[in-house]
């Protein structure tokens, strides 16, 4: 990890924690998920450089190093667009591919909706094109425990979570995420209470791991992550029949848990979701999990690469 640089750079008023490693001309932007970090691409940026790429993640607005907006709870997915757009400008990048990992999903998609000129193409791991908007996320679909809702609830998470230490936290949401069911608690039960303080870590998530990812979220806390994605993923952001016109490539676990959302799997797997991304292709790992790309980042990696290249040509 000591080849990849680090550095601050001010956009639209904050100051944003960026990683880079690599010199190529073309560029790759790493957007990442939660509980995930910038560090959650060690694997993949690494693989980029060296296949002749500049890789870059960042630390969201709120998350890690990057500085906490004035009015956290005023956010939404458009500020994380905007805050991409802003950091291109400010590196004077013209044109990037972009790679979004669970949540970092949604603006990934939406900076191709709204500034396709600034995309190659576009790779997300565990989640497809999503929409946020009242009927992108249905609670009478979901379990009443589900952690999605619950984490809604002003003030819940922030209880629950308060419970523990910021590592166990993670630790907890880890073990949680790397299972193949819907994390949904019973109506005495909080989320945190799910996970048995016995239960080890995924075997390719090590403690020096974990570490990493709680000593940036002891920086930044959970406010700003509790606000985007699951507070303001019901917001309309007023933008109307989307379409992604750059190649795009959802990668996939079999087991991970995202499949067991209401009607998730019809939606891939039948198609549905080349309405909004038609130059989609689809790749499925057999015993992926939610994070796909830490557990099994070779194959992740293979086809990141695989993808780029085809680009080239």
């Amino acid at each position: 990890m000591e080849q990849i640089k680090h550095f601050h750079i001010p956009v639209r008023g904050l100051s944003l924690h960026v990683a880079e490693i690599g010199l190529g001309p073309k560029v790759v932007l790493f957007l990442h998920g939660f509980p995930e970090i910038w560090y959650t691409w060690r694997h993949q940026m690494k693989a980029v450089a060296d296949a002749g790429y500049r890789a870059i993640a960042i630390d969201f607005r709120g998350y890690g190093l990057s500085d906490q907006p004035p009015e956290p709870e005023e956010g939404t997915f458009m500020d994380l667009v905007e805050d991409v757009i802003g950091l291109l400008d400010a590196l004077t990048i013209d044109k990037v591919f972009v790679v979004g990992k669970d949540f970092g999903a949604v603006p990934a998609y939406l900076v191709a909706v709204l500034h396709p000129q600034r995309v190659h193409g576009v790779v997300t791991l565990g989640v497809p094109f999503m929409l946020p908007g009242p009927s992108s996320f249905q609670a009478d679909h979901f379990p009443r425990g589900f952690y999605v809702l619950r984490w809604q609830e002003p003030g819940r998470a922030e209880a629950d979570f308060g419970r523990l230490d910021v590592k166990t936290v993670i630790r907890n949401i880890y073990i949680l995420f790397s299972g193949s069911e819907l994390p949904a608690a019973n109506d005495n039960q909080e989320i945190m209470d799910l996970v048995d303080a016995s239960t080890p870590l995924p075997t390719w998530f090590s403690e020096e791991d974990l570490a990493e990812y709680a000593s940036l979220y002891e920086k930044s806390g959970f406010r700003y992550p509790l606000q985007v994605p699951y507070r303001t993923m019901t917001k309309d952001l007023g933008i109307t029949n989307p379409k992604v016109e750059a190649p795009a490539l959802l990668v996939i676990g079999e087991k991970d848990y995202i499949l067991k959302f209401s009607g998730m799997e019809d939606y891939i797997r039948g198609g549905l979701v080349k309405y909004f991304v038609p130059n989609l292709d689809i790749a499925y790992i057999a015993e992926g999990g939610h994070f796909v790309h830490e557990q099994s980042p070779e194959k992740v990696n293979d086809l990141i690469l695989s993808f780029l290249k085809k680009q080239e040509i």
